[in-house]
């Protein structure tokens, strides 16, 4: 895992394995190096941060990969660059990245929503959203915004769904499974994957709807109640590596 996040700081695998040779070196001169009091990964993942950020990186290493989300993580500013791949990537709370960068929560989710707008710049966007909770779809939709991005249309029902993509293809589809007259969500987005191919990103109060065990399984999958920062990194995480979702296809069983 740390090697997975060392190769997109670094921006090559070489350049990344380079820096995590030198983290598991500084804990075989100095054990007492590994932060106490935390859970083994994240007081790695911190002894590495601190290693990186001596070293003050200012340019991607020289045998880069050629793939696309390694050379757009490079664009992004280092320290928000880190954030957001903990927290979208690696899978850390919010808590947890503040603690391994040695920032506060509010400094962190400045720093995650720095990186999402510098990867809206390069990714921007038409967002649908498929939601029938008017509140809801009204703080989505201004998240999307805050973002850089454009949204195409909200849709209550699937019916609304199919006309909104019918009129503007999004780029995106952030959707509820569960719609205003009873309508399936997960039905809409099947009927839209049938015509055109874009990330999707479920946003629902009843996941085991769509984790049933049988694959495919979506690949963005957001519980209500949701936190704003994890809506925000999922939105960026989606886009920027441009992973389509595997499980719109399942059914809610």
């Amino acid at each position: 895992m740390l090697r997975r996040f060392a190769r997109l700081v670094a921006g090559s695998q070489a350049g990344g394995d380079a820096y995590v040779v030198a983290t598991l070196e500084a804990l075989r001169v100095d054990p007492a190096a590994l932060p106490s009091g935390l859970a083994p990964r994240q007081a790695l993942y911190k002894v590495f941060v601190r290693l990186w950020t001596s070293a003050l990186p200012t340019a991607p290493h020289p045998d880069i990969a050629a793939d696309e989300a390694e050379r757009n993580l490079s664009a992004i500013t280092p320290l928000p660059r880190q954030a957001f791949l903990l927290r979208a990537v690696e899978g850390f709370s919010l808590a947890e990245v503040a603690t391994i960068l040695d920032k506060s929560l509010a400094e962190t989710a400045e720093l995650i929503a720095q990186a999402g707008r510098e990867i809206a710049e390069q990714v921007a966007t038409d967002i649908l959203i498929i939601e029938d909770e008017p509140i809801i779809a009204f703080d989505i939709e201004a998240m999307v915004q805050e973002l850089g991005h454009e949204v195409t249309g909200i849709a209550r029902t699937h019916a609304e769904a199919i006309e909104s993509v019918r009129k503007r293809r999004p780029g995106l589809v952030l959707a509820d499974i569960l719609l205003a007259d009873g309508s399936s969500g997960l039905a809409a987005v099947n009927e839209i994957l049938a015509s055109i191919d874009v990330p999707v990103i479920f946003v629902t109060a009843f996941p085991e709807r769509l984790l049933t065990g049988e694959k495919p399984e979506p690949a963005y999958l957001i519980t209500k109640p949701f936190q704003a920062d994890t809506l925000r990194a999922t939105i960026s995480q989606a886009l920027f590596f441009g992973i389509r979702t595997g499980g719109a296809r399942a059914t809610a069983g």
